[in-house]
């Protein structure tokens, strides 16, 4: 009999995870994408960080108390696997495909006289908007307020839990992201007919 009671509270426990999960996690997996895409600036990485932070977050569901910022609760986890994977990625050499430059140095299809601009190809992706790459030139630190101040709209205190620093920390970094865009983008503004 003990065994039938364990297996329907498992049951009733996982049908719990799985009611939290539906409600209070999936209606933010799009403001999920968009802060994940800010980090990094790549839809493949935003879509996989974003599916780690969804899998982080079932895992763990039992820590998570209901009724409080689901949001924060996911920022958290989604800005720490971001770290934890820029700090990875930050600690490898860059690779190189040079099974791709052979295929297309040897392709009959590549006419005799053209030339391959590998400078060019590997930043064609990065160059864009003016706010864009000044945003994505601050150090992770500034770029993470930034995001969730100015453009997710978080509060001080939201933006303390889901960093984890205290709120005269998220102020003063704020207030030097600010400063750094505004220099970075000075010239542009000025260009602009701003002053």
């Amino acid at each position: 009999m003990q065994t039938v009671d364990t297996s329907v509270q498992e049951a009733y426990s996982d049908l719990k995870k799985v009611n939290v999960f539906e409600n209070e996690f999936m209606p933010h997996v799009g403001s999920m994408y968009n802060f994940a895409f800010r980090l990094t600036f790549d839809e493949d990485e935003a879509k996989d960080l974003v599916q780690d932070t969804y899998l982080k977050a079932y895992r763990f569901i039992n820590s998570f108390q209901e009724g409080t910022n689901a949001k924060a609760w996911l920022y958290r986890i989604l800005k720490n696997n971001f770290i934890n994977d820029y700090r990875k990625k930050s600690k490898q050499p860059s690779k190189v495909d040079y099974q791709e430059i052979e295929q297309y140095s040897n392709s009959e299809d590549r006419p005799s006289n053209a030339t391959f601009d590998y400078q060019l190809e590997t930043t064609k992706d990065m160059i864009g908007d003016e706010v864009s790459n000044a945003l994505n030139s601050l150090a992770v630190d500034f770029r993470t307020v930034i995001i969730l101040c100015d453009l997710e709209g978080f509060t001080y205190e939201e933006m303390a839990k889901i960093l984890d620093i205290p709120i005269g920390t998220v102020r003063s970094r704020l207030h030097r992201a600010r400063n750094l865009l505004r220099e970075k983008l000075g010239s542009y503004a000025h260009s602009m007919g701003y002053n």
